[in-house]
């Protein structure tokens, strides 16, 4: 998203071609190396039906969220292997057009932000059953004492796969910190 550029080093990102899309692609290669871990990982949860949403947060230095993305999911476990590739390729396209146009939807982060991938999950993968869930802390992001203020961004259906984002911030009946 373009708006965060001048929230972290400059040229920390660059504009890629995805899916005939221009996209924003993070140049440093642990952050590249970070991002395409974090969701290769959750990959067989996604699978499984295992996860419900994924977000990405943003908070300031109290660990409070200023702002979420969050990717609400759903899979057909029943669908099978039927999976149209150029259907869901053209779905997530235009997914993928309606995200970059959403940063007219945030707001200016703090200086001192950071972020983090969160994912949650309809249950919890067992330890013992899955290497990949070792590879996933709980989160000590605070959560708002009152519901977010959701602004709906894109949702598709394109089985076996239903995808919505939305945006979150704190209502503004949030007490400041």
């Amino acid at each position: 998203m373009d708006r965060r550029d001048n929230q972290s080093p400059q040229g920390a990102f660059e504009r890629r071609r995805y899916m005939n899309v221009v996209v924003q692609r993070a140049r440093h290669p642990q952050l590249r190396d970070y991002i395409h871990l974090a969701v290769s990982g959750l990959l067989p949860f996604v699978q499984k039906g295992l996860v419900e949403r994924v977000a990405v947060i943003f908070s300031n230095a109290d660990n409070i969220p200023v702002e979420r993305f969050v990717f609400k999911l759903t899979v057909n476990q029943t669908y099978g292997s039927k999976l149209e590739e150029a259907d869901l390729q053209f779905s997530l396209r235009s997914f993928l057009i309606k995200l970059q146009v959403s940063a007219s939807l945030t707001k200016v982060l703090p200086r001192d932000c950071r972020w983090e991938i969160t994912a949650y999950f309809r249950s919890l993968p067992q330890a013992s059953t899955s290497k990949d869930a070792d590879l996933w802390v709980p989160t000590d992001i605070r959560q708002w004492q009152q519901p977010p203020l959701l602004t709906p961004i894109k949702s598709m259906s394109s089985e076996p796969l239903c995808l919505q984002l939305y945006l979150e911030h704190p209502s503004s009946c949030e007490p400041k910190p």
